[in-house]
C-alpha cells in the first residue's frame, strides 16, 4: 500500500510495469473553453480569438463516475497501444471485458496493464511491446479484471 494516501494502491509484474490507482475527484463547474476552429497538424493556419462553449473533461472522459478510476502507469510494455510511462489510463469498471480490451488487471495479486486475448478457451495478457511475453492465465492464478482503458492522458512535457 503506498504510505503517501489509502486512496492509491501501487503493483508490480514481471514486467516491471508500475501502475499507481487513484480516485477521481469529481468538482462542478471545470468547463474549460473550447475552441470552434481544429488545430492543424499540417500547415499553420489562423485562429479564431473566440470560443463558441466549455468543455469539462470529466464529462468527456468519465461516462459513468461511479466506476470510474484513473491509474499511473510507468514501464514500456504498452508503449505500441500509445501507452508511455507517466500516462495517466481512464478506467471503467462497468464496462464488460472483451477480447482485444485493454485491461487493468490483477495476476496472482500483482496489477498489470494488457491487452486481453481470448483464443481457443484459453486466456492471455498480451503487452504491447516485442520485448515483453504475453502472461498465459491458468486455473492456478489469481486472475481478476479489475477494468477497461477507456482513455489514456498522455502529457507532452
Amino acid at each position: 500500500m503506498n504510505t503517501e494516501s489509502q486512496d492509491s494502491f501501487v503493483g508490480f509484474i514481471e514486467d516491471h510495469d508500475r501502475i499507481e490507482v487513484l480516485k477521481p475527484l469529481r468538482q462542478d463547474n471545470l468547463a474549460l473553453p473550447i475552441y470552434l476552429e481544429s488545430v492543424s497538424a499540417g500547415f499553420p493556419s489562423p485562429a479564431d480569438d473566440y470560443t463558441e462553449k466549455s468543455l469539462d473533461l470529466n464529462d468527456l472522459l468519465i461516462k459513468n463516475p461511479a466506476a470510474t478510476f484513473f491509474v499511473r502507469v510507468s514501464g514500456d510494455s504498452m508503449i505500441n497501444a500509445g501507452m508511455s510511462s507517466g500516462d495517466i489510463l481512464v478506467v471503467d469498471r462497468s464496462l464488460d471485458a472483451k477480447n482485444n480490451s485493454i485491461v487493468i488487471a490483477v495476476v496472482n495479486g500483482e496489477m498489470t496493464v494488457k491487452r486481453l486475448s481470448l483464443k481457443n478457451g484459453e486466456v492471455f495478457l498480451c503487452p504491447e511491446n516485442p520485448k515483453y511475453k504475453p502472461i498465459k492465465i491458468t486455473s492456478e492464478m489469481y486472475f481478476e479484471v479489475w477494468g477497461v482503458v477507456r482513455s489514456v492522458i498522455h502529457s507532452t512535457l
